[in-house]
């Protein structure tokens, strides 16, 4: 039943991000039930990257989208580095940066633009950049070795949803044997699969189900909610968890 536009969907998703970040705040919920809410918000960071390729493919100045993220990263990482250092003394830290890990995903999206178009020279340096920017990302944006190839996979497989889909599942195997490890326990096993549950990103194909293709309301809040309740509602749990 797809009767949700974008805006809608995102309002939703930033709603249940917040549910995932209470545990910012030391025994403000129990440990099962942050445990709860870690899993039910993997499919978050995921339907934004999925947002952000039709964002790509729909707007009409590629240049100034990309060089908002990039900028909100900026001002996301000053105001990480300024609230760490004023509750460092609680040991309370705060390392998020979604926009970072969206603007390198628009950065690899940019670079395979009219790929079809180009020699087979550009082509190959084309698919070396997306590379190079997928392995750096992985490793130093939030959550990249997940949102990338999830970005690349909507991107590549945006004429088949069924082919996606299936990259998706793959994209979720691959996640959950990297997430396995043995303990001593079948129990502790399982727990700890749970705790690295970033294969659970697949989640989000349910909610895909809810969307209708419309991107709601065209207004300054509905673009730039996002922009600015992510990062303040960070902040906000960290000066609470610090005075408390």
């Amino acid at each position: 039943m797809k009767s949700y536009n974008a805006y809608q969907l995102k309002l939703a998703m930033a709603g249940l991000m917040v549910l995932d970040h209470l545990k910012i705040i030391p025994d403000f919920i129990p440990d099962q039930l942050a445990l709860v809410f870690h899993l039910a918000t993997r499919c978050v960071a995921v339907f934004f990257a999925y947002m952000l390729v039709e964002g790509y493919l729909h707007t009409r100045n590629v240049k100034n989208y990309l060089l908002r993220l990039y900028y909100a990263a900026g001002l996301m990482a000053t105001g990480n580095v300024l609230i760490n250092s004023l509750y460092q003394s609680k040991d309370i830290y705060i390392g998020n940066n979604i926009f970072l890990t969206l603007a390198v995903g628009l950065t690899m999206l940019v670079c395979l633009r009219n790929f079809a178009e180009h020699t087979r020279k550009q082509q190959i340096l084309q698919v070396l950049s997306v590379g190079l920017l997928t392995i750096l990302g992985a490793f130093l944006t939030e959550g990249g070795y997940v949102v990338l190839p999830f970005i690349l996979i909507t991107y590549l497989g945006r004429e088949s949803a069924t082919k996606r889909t299936i990259a998706y599942g793959f994209l979720a195997l691959v996640l959950l044997a990297m997430s396995y490890h043995p303990y001593e326990t079948i129990e502790m096993t399982v727990q700890m699969m749970l705790f690295n549950a970033d294969w659970l990103f697949i989640l989000v194909l349910p909610i895909f189900g809810l969307y209708n293709g419309q991107a709601g309301p065209r207004t300054a809040f509905s673009r730039y909610f996002f922009y600015i309740f992510y990062p303040l509602h960070l902040w906000l749990l960290a000066t609470i968890a610090y005075f408390l």
